[in-house]
């Protein structure tokens, strides 16, 4: 094998890599994300990271959080600072945001979404749906 065929190999794969990323990033925002049964919608609004406001009360998120945009790309809190959006999120065992997803317009109408461990506790989800359905 020439010396110069390990590099354009390796070039091709990256790129192979690349594009699959961005095709699988292009499918869940068009076919929609799957969210948890612990996921809880609320309103939250970034500050100086870690700090955040969730449902108007002042809280940080978890060591390690992951946030998702609307296109399902992963962002950087410091990134949001100083804006607001509806999101779904699940907690750590210290109940800090720990994922959370910011919401697209389709996902936001789905109607109900339990806002807190009780409601979601007593409603039961469908998972393939993605709904709540109230006792």
């Amino acid at each position: 094998m020439p010396r110069c065929a390990l590099p354009r190999l390796a070039t091709l794969l990256c790129a192979a890599l690349f594009c699959a990323t961005a095709a699988q990033a292009q499918i869940a925002g068009e076919t929609g994300r799957k969210f948890p049964a612990t996921a809880l919608r609320g309103v939250m609004s970034f500050g100086s990271p870690p700090q955040i406001q969730l449902n108007g009360a002042t809280t940080q998120l978890a060591p390690g959080a992951r946030i998702r945009d609307a296109g399902n790309l992963q962002v950087l809190s410091g990134e949001l600072n100083g804006s607001r959006a509806v999101v779904h999120y699940t907690t750590d065992l210290q109940g800090q945001p720990l994922l959370v997803w910011i919401l697209t317009d389709a996902e936001r109408a789905r109607q109900p979404w339990p806002t807190t461990a009780a409601q979601a506790q007593a409603w039961q989800f469908n998972a393939d749906t993605q709904t709540w359905t109230k006792p």
